[in-house]
């Protein structure tokens, strides 16, 4: 995929998140570790080249929350899992992160407030934590390879609200990156920041910006505005079967809630609106669902079929619109949902290379 994207497979890595005990955090801690255990085997034979170390998170006999010594200790004996696995295969070591920030992985459930700013203490308890547990399993080699720390910059989202980056609260933490090992800091949750937001962050040495939910979010933007189009142009016309994409999602996102029920608490309508349109995105978990690519399959194929005029294009998607204008963009479904998803890319591509 990389090299028919015109990239050089060695600007790619390829990163494993959250690697840990997370997804058995009901079941004792033992056996969650054991299915993470494996699981870190799982990803360094399929050659993930960038783990994240994430044992953070209790398990069902454990008090909440983990003392670090234990969230180290823990971290520790998969870093061993994954560099027996190298040795045992001949795959090349892995570059390590570790840490992890609050709350849990995937945005804020609630939107409480702004998270707190990771404080300098904290960065150096955890640090000496995760080089005693490493040093302890003869991980010295290992521990060199650690190239980034997660900690919480202050940026997050909730279902309707971002929560911006503000340098001054950050000053400190930005400050207290140790010498040895070399380390940037790595920022979840960046999504749904602001350009000048994120440029800042890059010069306060938080280097790897992670997105993802951003990404769904426009592609569902895509797919919603040329629904509209598809109806203003093809509504009541003779022979056409319209597609019925934001309902084959609601259907799929009722019939299995599990990746979006924990989530999305309020009424019954502000669950429903959560669903579709909460920065937390939840339905990016829907999309594969087949009844949801019949619909797709069938926008696409429908809007294929006749030029889309300009105006509408003006209405629902005004970033395409201008590149239309300017010839950067073939009027094409297909190529308009990918420049609006490449429109969020190119917020983070000018905030890294800003200076």
């Amino acid at each position: 995929m990389a090299r028919a994207a015109g990239l050089r497979t060695g600007h790619l890595l390829l990163g494993a998140d959250h690697l840990g005990p997370y997804p058995w955090r009901k079941q004792p801690s033992a056996k969650a570790m054991e299915k993470a255990c494996e699981l870190v085997r799982a990803c360094v034979r399929a050659g993930y080249s960038k783990i994240h170390l994430d044992a953070s998170m209790a398990c069902a006999d454990d008090q909440e929350p983990l003392p670090d010594h234990e969230v180290a200790a823990r971290a520790a004996i998969l870093c061993e899992v994954a560099e027996q696995t190298c040795r045992d295969s001949g795959s090349p070591f892995p570059l390590y992160v570790v840490g992890t920030e609050v709350p849990a992985p995937g945005g804020q459930a609630e939107a409480e407030g702004a998270p707190a700013v990771t404080s300098t203490k904290q960065v150096q308890s955890s640090l000496a934590a995760f080089q005693k547990a490493f040093a302890k399993r003869g991980l010295s080699k290992a521990w060199e390879r650690v190239v980034g720390l997660v900690v919480q910059p202050g940026v997050e989202f909730g279902d309707h609200v971002v929560f911006d980056y503000d340098h001054r609260k950050a000053r400190r933490l930005s400050a207290a990156l140790p010498s040895r090992p070399r380390l940037v800091y790595e920022a979840h949750s960046t999504d749904y920041q602001s350009g000048a937001a994120l440029a800042r962050m890059v010069r306060d040495h938080f280097a790897i910006l992670k997105l993802g939910p951003w990404l769904t979010f426009a592609f569902r933007e895509a797919i919603f505005a040329l629904s509209s189009i598809e109806r203003e142009l093809l509504a009541g016309k003779k022979g056409v079967n319209l597609s019925q994409v934001q309902r084959a999602l609601e259907t799929a996102m009722l019939r299995n809630p599990v990746y979006w029920r924990p989530y999305y608490g309020g009424t019954k309508e502000e669950q429903r609106l959560a669903r579709v349109f909460s920065y937390s995105d939840r339905c990016r978990y829907y999309w594969p669902v087949a009844s949801v690519q019949k619909e797709i399959n069938r926008l696409l194929n429908n809007l294929s079929k006749l030029p889309l005029p300009l105006t509408l294009i003006s209405q629902y998607l005004p970033g395409e619109y201008e590149a239309l204008r300017q010839g950067h963009l073939e009027a094409r479904p297909a190529a308009i949902i990918h420049h609006h998803i490449r429109q969020v890319l190119r917020v983070y591509s000018t905030a890294c290379h800003a200076d």
